[in-house]
């Protein structure tokens, strides 16, 4: 399972790098010690944390107007849930405060390695939504 650094956290969460610290400091965001005594929190319970907060009616404090928008929108976030059939699969992205799903092949699923707690990039262009994984570094 993937660990995010705080600040890989917080730019996923739409918050600044403090607020997370605030949050893992008073228990509500749990955090590892990854080698070399670097805080880090495990993907599965940001994916948790993540579809919390978004739940919570706009707490993270990013209710701002839209004022210009694109054909094309790509929404960075981390994979919340994943439920697959014989042959679809639905994937959720929670992307700051927003909640983005899509619906793809099973196969398609399974060859991203998608799973809740994976960093993931959706592309929006009209009603499709295309699921993306970034290359994770080394």
């Amino acid at each position: 399972m993937p660990t995010y650094r705080i600040s890989e956290a917080a730019a996923l969460l739409g918050v600044s790098d403090d607020t997370v610290r605030r949050w893992a400091d008073a228990g509500k965001l749990p955090t590892i010690k990854e080698p070399g005594s670097r805080l880090a929190i495990d993907g599965r319970d940001l994916a948790a944390f993540a579809a919390d907060i978004a739940a919570d009616d706009g707490s993270t404090g990013l209710g701002a107007p839209i004022v210009a928008e694109s054909a094309r929108n790509r929404f960075t976030g981390i994979v919340t849930r994943v439920l697959r059939d014989g042959v679809m699969a639905q994937v959720e992205i929670q992307s700051g405060p927003h909640r983005v799903v899509s619906l793809m092949s099973r196969e398609s699923a399974d060859d991203l390695g998608l799973q809740p707690g994976v960093l993931a990039v959706a592309a929006v262009k009209s009603t499709n939504v295309v699921i993306e994984v970034p290359r994770q570094p080394d």
